[in-house]
């Protein structure tokens, strides 16, 4: 009688069991060989159908093999009903699992592409993939719940009841959520844009999540959260559009007795040769514009591009000390103020 238990067992529960694991053990390798083939065989750029097929197919092996394993145990060992339909509610959830994955996975590659191809681009933010992986798998969980057999109208019905319940004890979050839609889709906001708010907090955009837009100040590591709301009621200053390079002035004055084409000259190799040391993505020439007859000096405007808006503080530090340096060997004064009082 214990011989026959213990057989009993050993088929309905060791077996599969074994199985099961066989065909993970064997979905875990390909999966991993094929990743590294992938790897070491294939470039390719983010923003293409390629990378999103091969990224949206990313654990496959392992859900098929899985799958394998649970329709080989269902359809060819002897074991008792309620095991039959224990792995075949486990097979179909697998299924759609894999599917689901697969889908979403591609849609927020497709969804990245677009944003990176399109020439008015909306911020690519964990926002819009986590609101549409959200989606997507809810609706695999409606599906596995059907073929449960656990009707699904009810529990829509109660969701509607009780999302009234539930947008009202949530207003600031679902607030939050709404604006961060909106920021994103008015594409007044970009990842790596930098922004200055009426309430004067400033600093380049790193994130914008379901409830906080995350910045961080031009040198400085602390990072900024601001709840998606106060930006979306603020008067915003985007230094990074339209355009991501800004014009720094930096205003100068020289002696009367100065020779301006020389000056001229001398300010602009100088402001050209810290472009080319400081921020060479820069391809505007800089330029002298003379606007002044001061009190003690003839004023100029220094005009430079820096292709982002933190890097003007650098700019004009390097500037400043190379120029200052520069006159001094050339001779040219920048006057003290001087004010001349004749008593008549």
């Amino acid at each position: 009688m214990t011989a026959i238990n213990w057989a009993h067992l050993l088929e309905m529960l060791i077996i599969p069991g074994c199985i099961l694991a066989a065909s993970l053990t064997a979905g875990i390798t390909i999966n991993r060989i094929i990743k590294q083939r992938v790897a070491h065989h294939l470039d390719t750029d983010e923003a293409t159908w390629q990378y999103i097929f091969i990224n949206a197919l990313q654990g496959v092996p392992i859900s098929l093999c899985l799958v394998v394993g649970l329709y080989w145990i269902v359809n060819t060992i002897n074991i008792i009903e309620p095991l039959v339909r224990i792995f075949s509610y486990i097979l179909f959830t697998v299924i759609i699992l894999s599917i689901t994955r697969v889908i979403a996975r591609a849609i927020s590659g497709i969804i990245d592409m677009q944003i990176e191809r399109s020439q008015q681009k909306l911020p690519k933010t964990t926002l819009l993939n986590a609101i549409v992986n959200c989606i997507i798998y809810a609706m695999g969980g409606l599906v596995i719940l059907q073929y449960y057999g656990i009707s699904i109208a009810p529990i829509l019905t109660a969701l509607g009841v009780g999302g009234m319940a539930v947008a009202l004890s949530l207003q600031e979050t679902l607030a939050n959520i709404f604006s961060g839609l909106h920021l994103i889709l008015s594409k007044q906001l970009r990842i790596g844009d930098y922004i200055q708010l009426s309430t004067g907090e400033e600093g380049r955009v790193t994130d914008i999540t379901w409830r906080f837009t995350t910045i961080v100040p031009a040198g400085n590591s602390n990072m900024v959260v601001i709840p998606n709301q106060k930006i979306a009621s603020s008067i915003i200053t985007n230094f990074s559009m339209p355009y991501r390079d800004i014009v720094i002035k930096i205003p100068i004055g020289v002696a009367y007795n100065s020779d301006l084409e020389k000056v001229e000259r001398v300010t602009i190799e100088v402001a050209e040769q810290i472009l080319q040391e400081v921020d060479k993505a820069v391809t505007v020439k800089p330029v002298v514009r003379f606007h002044t007859f001061g009190d003690s000096s003839i004023n100029f405007n220094v005009l430079m591009h820096s292709s982002r808006f933190d890097h003007q503080f650098i700019l004009k530090h390097e500037f400043i000390k190379a120029l200052t340096k520069r006159y001094r060997e050339e001779g040219i004064e920048i006057p003290y103020p001087i004010r001349t009082v004749i008593h008549s």
